[in-house]
This record gives C-alpha cells, sequence and structure tokens, in this order.
C-alpha cells in the first residue's frame, strides 16, 4: 500500500500519548470518564486515505480518539511478504497526531503473542471444533486451545 501522500490540516489536540503494553493502553482507557465517548481505529500501519478518513470521522463523532498501529503476523499466510510490510512508525504517528488521535496503541509480537498466549484463530476448522465462535464477515472461528 502507498503511503498517505495527503496534505492533513492539523487537529492535533495535545502530544500523543504511545502505549506499547496490554496494562498501559487498559490504564488509558479507565483513565477516562464513565461517559466519554472513545473512538477506535485498528490499523496495521502505512497508512493510507483509508485509514485517514476512519480517523477524521472518529475524531469528529468522539471526545477521545484511540488507534493501533501492530503489524499481525496472524494476518499473513506462509509465503506472503510479513518481512516486507512497510514498517514506518514516525510517519504514521505523526499522521495521527496530526488528526488529533489522543492515544497510539503500538505493541510489537511479544506483547500480543507472548508465552501465554492461548487463543489462536484458524479458518479452516468452523467445521471441526465443538466450541468457536464465527467472526462477523468471516470464515474465521476463534478456537481456544
Amino acid at each position: 500500500m502507498a503511503a498517505a501522500n495527503v496534505a492533513v490540516a492539523s487537529t492535533r489536540r495535545a502530544a500523543l500519548n504511545v502505549h506499547r503494553t496490554i496494562p498501559l493502553i487498559r490504564a488509558a482507557r479507565n483513565s477516562l470518564p464513565p461517559n466519554a465517548s472513545v473512538g477506535y481505529v485498528p490499523t496495521m500501519g502505512a497508512l493510507h486515505d483509508g485509514h485517514l478518513s476512519l480517523v477524521k470521522e472518529a475524531r469528529a463523532k468522539n471526545d477521545v480518539v484511540f488507534a493501533s498501529i501492530f503489524v499481525n503476523p496472524t494476518q499473513f499466510r506462509p509465503g506472503e511478504d510479513l518481512d516486507k510490510y512497510p514498517r514506518q512508525f514516525e510517519q504514521d504517528s505523526n499522521l495521527l497526531a496530526d488528526l488529533g488521535v489522543d492515544h497510539l496503541f503500538a505493541p510489537d509480537n511479544d506483547i500480543m503473542y507472548g508465552p501465554n498466549h492461548v487463543t489462536f484463530v484458524d479458518p479452516t476448522v468452523s467445521q471441526k471444533c465443538d466450541f468457536y465462535y464465527i467472526l462477523p464477515y468471516s470464515n474465521a472461528c476463534i478456537l481456544l486451545k
């Protein structure tokens, strides 16, 4: 995907808070007033106009905006170019900050898939597993191993 090459009118409100761990992002969410509306835009980075339009919409409709950048290895099949997927964290985080994102969750693989990781998505097991949840708009299921 091409990087967003658009001029962005800044709606930056304050410094972008970057959270690298799950406890830190939870603490950020839990620190908000209970009645605060929250918009969330998940991404794998390499932001393009579609991402930016979602961020703008979230900013326009919510008190607080969270986004994430996580290149999820489980979204790549064997032989696909996970290692070649563009990683441009500084550029992407600057774009998000300029559009008024308040909090950015940017974990690494060890945080998301640590040694105690027990949830897996396998699109081939929906007919095989007794206990599963079919993901909306997908043939995948979540199987707890």
